[in-house]
């Protein structure tokens, strides 16, 4: 059964984050799998125009440049989905794009699926309003919004925890987000030495994410100036960027690892699988995340993980097995780093065991799970109105 499927989300290409790539990766499989696709996102300048993306007036946000807002009203959008006649609406924000996707789902009398994506309570910061004010309003939007769909789509258990806490009553699946495991398997290696500069004989930690408050970076470089006094022959190296990036620098510089912490800013998707192939640890001290989709690409290209146990990273390394998952403490965060560094049969061995247990993350994976939710939806309103005529 080919389904018609209309995506509702408020950030996507040429965005970069966690959030947009697991909308592409999911978009592409069922395309792949013949379903049709059309995607509703905002417009941001000099954007890509392509036939399953309608894009949507928007602006930038206040608190970040890179981030465009949709407006979201828009008659042309009514009038496309009149045309393509959608079985399922799927949205991925309990605002903007999302809650128009969620009214119009309502309007049309098809299913709407909502996945959450982000914990917002830990981007209050972002919100010129009390920290307290803000997480209440958050928690009411959430709440509400997730009881107006049909399911929810939680990435990890904890996720799902979350919202029945809040008072969700919506069915919640826990379907972790998947990747392109197979990507991160071959290709070129040495470009980021080559790149960089990095000498041969050092060994690098690897740090993907954007450089923002929420995501804990400057535990992370303070963590590696700790490190670099023990293991000389190491460099961090950064991937992302965001409103801490002149703020983290300065951290480097007063630490005395400014000319050792590598700042590479947004790269280009094919560049930061590069950087995993190079690397020897992914280091991640986020307590924010739902899942951690970087979690999981470091782990495809075999890439042992330090990480802060928090929220959904807990969900996603097997500590002892393929990481560890290590207290909130510098000093537990520095013991596992350097365990690490000075025992290469250990790292070597936890490689293996990341590489292999990524593969029950694939994308392949993920979409089908992501199906079978579509077509139980889908059936049971079919069947519904199948018995009211």
């Amino acid at each position: 059964m080919s389904l018609k499927i209309v995506t509702f989300t408020d950030s996507y290409l040429p965005y970069n984050s966690g959030v947009v790539h697991s909308i592409e990766t999911l978009m592409e499989e069922l395309s792949s799998w013949g379903h049709k696709i059309l995607v509703c996102a905002p417009r941001y300048p000099n954007c890509i125009e392509n036939s399953n993306i309608f894009r949507i007036t928007s602006v930038p946000s206040p608190t970040d440049r890179d981030y465009y807002l949709a407006l979201p009203f828009s008659g042309r959008v009514n009038a496309i989905l009149k045309t393509i006649n959608p079985d399922i609406i799927h949205v991925h924000h309990p605002f903007g794009l999302g809650w128009m996707g969620k009214k119009i789902a309502r309007r049309l009398g098809i299913p709407v699926v909502y996945t959450c994506h982000t914990f917002y309570e830990f981007y209050n910061h972002y919100v010129p309003i009390n920290a307290s004010l803000a997480n209440l309003i958050i928690r009411k939007v959430y709440k509400n919004f997730c009881n107006q769909c049909d399911t929810v789509i939680a990435p990890t258990a904890v996720t799902r925890d979350y919202l029945r806490h809040l008072g969700v009553i919506t069915p919640v699946s826990v379907i972790p987000t998947g990747i392109k495991t197979e990507k991160f398997i071959f290709g070129e290696k040495g470009w980021l030495r080559k790149r960089y500069g990095i000498a041969p004989e050092e060994k690098i930690l690897l740090c993907v994410g954007r450089l923002g408050k929420e995501k804990n970076m400057s535990f992370i470089i303070e963590c590696f100036a700790a490190v670099n006094k023990e293991f000389p022959e190491t460099k961090l190296v950064m991937v992302g960027r965001g409103p801490q990036k002149d703020e983290l620098e300065c951290l480097a510089q007063d630490l005395g690892v400014r000319e050792k912490v590598i700042f590479t800013g947004l790269l280009p998707k094919e560049e930061v699988i590069k950087c995993y192939r190079d690397s020897h640890l992914f280091v991640f001290a986020s307590v924010s995340e739902t899942q951690g989709l970087v979690v999981s690409e470091a782990k495809s290209a075999g890439l042992p993980i330090i990480a802060v146990k928090a929220n959904g990273v807990s969900e996603m390394v097997h500590n002892g097995v393929d990481g560890f998952l290590t207290e909130p403490s510098q000093e537990a965060f520095l013991e596992k780093i350097m365990l690490l560094l000075e025992n290469d049969d250990l790292r070597q061995q936890m490689s293996g065991k990341a590489r292999e247990n990524s593969k029950m993350l694939s994308s392949k994976n993920y979409a089908y799970k992501v199906l079978k939710v579509y077509l139980a939806l889908v059936d049971g309103t079919k069947a519904g109105s199948a018995q009211s005529n």
